[in-house]
């Protein structure tokens, strides 16, 4: 899976990159700022571009306007944002052309290789991957009575927040110290609930993440 890389700290850059590459991506190209990652997505077509939030000159959401960019003029490269903190407000803005190829992390999880190439991996495949804090911050802002995921009992919401960072059935019931025949049978209810029928052209665990991060 190729990759592209922005991030203006130089160590954290190159960090990134050699943690990257030592999971077997191929690290296309790395950059300090916005202009420099749009010409490199567009000449090397990755399946992931890592990108810092916040990149030069200004350092507030260059790296948020360059996402949103990539998203529009190349929908086949999915984008994994990484932030040293959460704003929802970013969030939300991503998510306005669906979950789909897109991640949310904290820079804090880049230290854990397994996870963070599982996040990427996520992304380049079409899925999504958001930070746990990101996903509670989320959350919490669904307190209106016309919340599509209000008729989802509390486990079901565990369930499909577990989802939407990305993590498998098997990962989940470990998660949650449930049999995975639990958390298939939980999938099954939500996917009901949610009125998403079984339909060979729709992948309906990636249109609950959707429905569940653009509630």
């Amino acid at each position: 899976m190729r990759v592209v890389i922005a991030e203006d700290n130089t160590l954290l850059r190159e960090g990134v990159a050699r943690l990257l590459a030592e999971a077997g991506f191929e690290v296309a190209a790395t950059v300090a700022d916005a202009p420099s990652l749009l010409f490199e997505v567009a000449r090397r077509r990755p399946q992931v571009a890592v990108v810092d939030i916040r990149l030069p000159p200004t350092r507030t959401d260059e790296g948020l306007r360059a996402a949103r960019e990539i998203r529009r003029a190349h929908p086949g490269t999915g984008v994994l944002v990484l932030s040293q903190y959460v704003r929802v407000s970013y969030t939300v803005e991503l998510l306005e052309a669906g979950a789909r190829g897109l991640g949310y992390l904290l820079k804090d999880r880049v230290s854990d290789l397994a996870e963070f190439a599982a996040a990427v991996r996520q992304v380049g495949g079409g899925g999504s991957a958001f930070d746990p804090i990101v996903v509670d911050q989320l959350v919490t802002r669904r307190t209106s009575g016309d919340d599509p995921l209000r008729a989802l009992s509390g486990r079901e919401r565990e369930v499909l927040g577990l989802m939407a960072e990305g993590r498998t059935n098997q990962a989940i019931a470990e998660r949650l110290v449930i049999a995975e025949r639990t958390v298939e049978k939980h999938c099954t209810s939500i996917f009901a609930k949610l009125a998403l029928p079984a339909n060979p052209d729709d992948h309906r665990r990636v249109l609950a993440v959707l429905r569940y991060l653009n509630a």
